[in-house]
């Protein structure tokens, strides 16, 4: 896993993806999620690609319900790009590492 991949939870949620100068692709994911793990090892290239330009945030629907509840997360993997505290583009399902740098790159 890199260490350029951020964990959020419900309580810093607000100041590690609203409060963000950069984008943020915010993955909302669980342990028990299959095509969740099928794409971390893209988002992990991400983050470390976009370092400095963007934030890459995992945070688990599991310990975050209030997050999840908040964006209406039903379906997992759902990867929400996030822009000056907004949501800018929704991903819902694995795609691979183009898909989700093309969301990103549209941000910057």
């Amino acid at each position: 896993m890199s260490d350029k991949v951020i964990h959020a939870n419900d309580a810093d949620f607000e100041s590690t993806v609203l409060q963000s100068k950069e984008p943020v692709l915010v993955d909302f994911w669980a342990p028990w999620c299959g095509p969740c793990r099928m794409i971390a090892p893209a988002l992990d290239e991400l983050a470390a690609d976009y370092d400095g330009k963007a934030k890459v945030v995992k945070v688990d629907i599991d310990q975050n319900q209030a997050t999840a509840l908040k964006y209406h997360v039903r379906s997992i993997p759902m990867l929400l790009l996030f822009k000056d505290g907004q949501v800018q583009a929704t991903q819902v399902g694995a795609v691979g590492k183009p898909q989700l740098a093309q969301m990103i790159d549209k941000a910057l």
